[in-house]
């Protein structure tokens, strides 16, 4: 059995909703309620987040991917619908490479298929350079905010803080090996266009984490392709109305 945590509401068609870096499966929690109405859907703590134990110091996400299927087979979840929030976007793309016609749909939330550049290396280095000097809690503190658009910061407050309190859930561990294993992974364009079924992208237009330049040059892959104007790299708080309609109208086309 795997030990991987989760929780689960609703039944029908799964949709298997997975977080990003620095965050776990609650915030999600939203998102469960509504979609529990048509939909099986299970969010997850990756390894290392939240409830999930790391299992080794190092992980790539191919052998995460591997993690999931074999929770997934042993909670039958069959023909998923699996949507990715940033690093979850990275997951569920090596999800998509290891299971192809496996998988239902999937969606990638403030993600993207390419690989990181050379710039993005590096500040995932410096990255792991903070945390091994300052840790954990030092570093989400500094992380989290910067993920809402400037003018929403304000307005967000609230919602800032329990994404930063939900962020210290995050194990040191884990946080440096995801940030070793998001600057390793390979460029999964080729695996996304090439899958034959529905697949979304929202993308925000004010987003520092994936720039919207990025997400338009792989628009041309995707079947749902959206952009909130003026939001972050937290779309699912910042447009939680809007996203989550774009999501739920997304599954039940092909539920």
């Amino acid at each position: 059995m795997s030990s991987v945590y989760f929780f689960e509401k609703g039944s029908g068609q799964p949709v298997v909703l997975i977080h990003g870096f620095c965050e776990i499966g609650a915030m999600w929690e939203d998102f469960t309620q509504e979609l529990s109405k048509d939909f099986r859907v299970l969010c997850l703590d990756l390894p290392g987040f939240g409830k999930s134990p790391l299992p080794k110091p190092r992980i790539s996400l191919e052998e995460t991917a591997v993690m999931l299927e074999e929770w997934m087979e042993d909670h039958s979840i069959q023909d998923p619908v699996i949507i990715g929030h940033s690093l979850g976007g990275y997951v569920a793309l090596a999800l998509l490479e290891l299971m192809g016609s496996k998988i239902r749909g999937i969606g990638l939330f403030h993600s993207t298929a390419f690989a990181d550049d050379a710039g993005k290396k590096q500040m995932r280095n410096r990255t792991i350079q903070f945390l091994k000097k300052f840790g954990a809690e030092k570093f989400v503190s500094s992380f989290v905010p910067p993920l809402f658009s400037e003018k929403h910061r304000e307005e967000f407050a609230s919602e800032i803080e329990q994404a930063t309190e939900q962020a210290k859930q995050s194990s040191l561990e884990g946080l440096i090996a995801f940030t070793e294993a998001m600057r390793d992974r390979k460029d999964r364009f080729e695996v996304l266009k090439n899958f034959q079924g529905p697949k979304l992208m929202i993308a925000g237009t004010e987003d520092g984490a994936v720039k919207i330049e990025s997400s338009r040059r792989q628009k041309e892959a995707f079947s749902h392709y959206y952009e909130l104007e003026g939001t972050g790299h937290m779309g699912m708080i910042e447009e939680k109305e809007r996203t989550l309609n774009l999501v739920k109208g997304f599954c039940l086309e092909f539920s």
